[in-house]
């Protein structure tokens, strides 16, 4: 009996560090690291003052704690909804090898000739509301395709084309502005700010090209990176939704 509480104490503890570790990476580098640091000190002035008998400063902490719940609610909204909408996106990432290859093509073909783009492409999380927001295609990803719809002349080269289960469902989405702090670099434009806002809230990942410099990069998690031409582009984007082969238990 003793040695099944040991077992289960050991089994309690593992699971809340995990949780904690997991909480802990989540808002790492976010707003609400430093709300978690105002709480915890707030939490030890609190308990300070319980134990010196500081009744008044006591009172008032009772008294404003529930008003502080409701205000970081409000405050910290767009935090919470990303964290939900991850929520139990744990699943194989979808396969778009072929559309890949066809983005990469894209992709370099704008960077030469100093294109602006924005290429969402979707993993578990749905990326509907967006779609919605703009023109309706559902057809093959080409290169082709998407050079046609980036030209400066078509009207839907000023918002993003998002591409769900290999396939190019919309064009000219409207997408959210990251809501974080962050310095960027003077040559990031609306595009770029629009690729770390919808991967800020979603798991999707998101291509982009300057139109002033031609640089390709992706975003993905909240965060930017440079990609140097379209060959390293297509690399990476395949180890990102490369779906790993099943194993065979019985061989015939």
């Amino acid at each position: 009996m003793h040695e099944f509480q040991y077992w289960k104490i050991a089994l309690e503890l593992a699971i809340l560090w995990y949780v904690i570790y997991m909480i802990l990476l989540f808002i790492k580098g976010t707003r609400t690291e430093q709300l978690l640091k105002g709480l915890v000190i707030i939490g030890v002035i609190f308990i300070v003052t319980q134990q010196l008998r500081l009744d008044a400063i006591n009172w008032v902490l009772t008294r404003l704690f529930p008003i502080s719940v409701i205000a970081l609610l409000i405050i910290f909204q767009p935090e919470l909804r990303r964290g939900l909408a991850r929520l139990g996106q744990f699943s194989l990432h979808q396969e778009n090898v072929e559309a890949i290859d066809e983005i990469a093509a894209a992709a370099g073909e704008f960077s030469k000739r100093k294109k602006g783009a924005l290429i969402v492409i979707e993993r578990d999380a749905g990326l509907k509301s967006y779609i919605e927001s703009g023109t309706q295609i559902d057809g093959r990803v080409t290169s082709l395709l998407l050079e046609s719809i980036f030209m400066v002349q078509s009207p839907l080269h000023d918002g993003a084309c998002i591409i769900e289960h290999g396939r190019l469902m919309a064009a000219g989405c409207v997408l959210p502005l990251t809501q974080e702090d962050k310095v960027l670099p003077k040559s990031f434009g609306m595009r770029h700010r629009a690729a770390l806002g919808v991967t800020e809230e979603t798991d999707a990942v998101c291509v982009v090209v300057s139109e002033e410099t031609g640089a390709i990069s992706i975003a993905l998690s909240g965060k930017i990176s440079h990609v140097d031409n379209s060959a390293e582009l297509k690399k990476r984007l395949k180890e990102m939704f490369h779906r790993p082969a099943k194993k065979k238990f019985f061989k015939r």
